[in-house]
């Protein structure tokens, strides 16, 4: 198919990431997991967001991601990285792990 091509030459694997000099915000010191308010009254879905602020819209406002989607975010570059370990053990662990959807938690 036309265009996927392209779409498969820019994922990047746990394995590809230490050759290609990208870094993994999961595996940061700055990257933290806090709850957000979800509809239903007490309780609240996962979200992560960078302590350090690096992660802003372009309005300016602070950008959080799913939970589950945050093995995937990863730079070329940021003056506030403070890695947590091996990326490339960290980051493969924690796809085995995270949920593959949005999960509602109650306290």
């Amino acid at each position: 198919m036309e265009g996927y091509e392209y779409l498969s030459q820019s994922v990047e694997t746990a394995e590809d990431a230490g050759t290609a000099g990208r870094i993994f915000c999961a595996n940061c010191i700055h990257c933290k997991l806090v709850p957000a308010p979800a509809d239903a009254e007490g309780s609240y879905r996962l979200r992560v967001r960078c302590e350090a602020g690096k992660w802003r819209k372009k309005l300016g406002d602070e950008k959080v991601y799913k939970y589950f989607t945050v093995a995937r975010r990863n730079i070329e570059s940021c003056d506030s990285y403070e890695d947590m370990g091996d990326a490339v053990e960290f980051i493969k662990d924690l796809r085995k792990l995270l949920p593959s959807t949005d999960e509602l938690y109650t306290p």
